[in-house]
């Protein structure tokens, strides 16, 4: 899982750039491959993304477009009342901005008109970025799955709970404003 809440230095005299977060569908398959296969050591497949877009009540994944550039995407499960991030990766040239940010902003807010109340995940132990972006928007530390991502790369398990609340709305809110110089973002649902 990568994206940082660093901003690169030259991302401060840019103007606002327009995102459109939109519903991932197969033709955009490969891009997000490619992507997929620089983010992550053991990458996902096309098979198993198009098997995860078939499950259509029980699975939510977004893009991010700049343009005509797809730059990046992620996904939920939902399970009971609990939408599990199976996935997220900005590309390369754009980590650092605030993409992987608004990404889960998207996310969140897909979660929750899906009436889900809690959110949970798995990121490797040591990724740092990814750490400082989860935990900003309240995710925890409860658990290690050793070995997760390969011999010796532990996943840390994290969770928010009550992301429906008016406290969580805040947060969220607040953590949408703190992009909002840098990106207008267009949700398509």
């Amino acid at each position: 899982m990568t994206e940082g809440s660093s901003i690169r230095p030259d991302e401060s005299r840019r103007e606002r750039r327009h995102v459109v977060i939109a519903p991932m569908r197969t033709s955009d398959l490969s891009a997000v491959l490619r992507i997929e296969e620089a983010a992550f050591d053991e990458a996902w497949s096309r098979r198993l993304f198009e098997e995860e877009l078939a499950q259509r009540t029980s699975r939510a994944y977004r893009t991010a477009w700049l343009g005509t550039e797809l730059v990046a995407y992620g996904g939920i499960m939902a399970v009971d009342d609990e939408a599990h991030l199976n996935n997220i990766a900005v590309a390369a040239t754009e980590q650092g901005t605030g993409l992987g940010t608004v990404l889960l902003c998207d996310l969140v807010r897909t979660s929750l008109a899906r009436g889900l109340a809690h959110l949970t995940l798995e990121v490797e132990v040591g990724n740092e970025p990814a750490l400082a972006l989860y935990r900003r928007f309240g995710l925890a530390p409860v658990g290690v799955r050793p070995d997760y991502y390969g011999p010796g790369r532990n996943g840390l398990i994290m969770w928010v709970r009550d992301i429906d609340t008016g406290d969580y709305a805040e947060r969220l809110s607040a953590i949408e404003a703190s992009v909002s110089d840098r990106f207008d973002v267009e949700r398509r649902l």
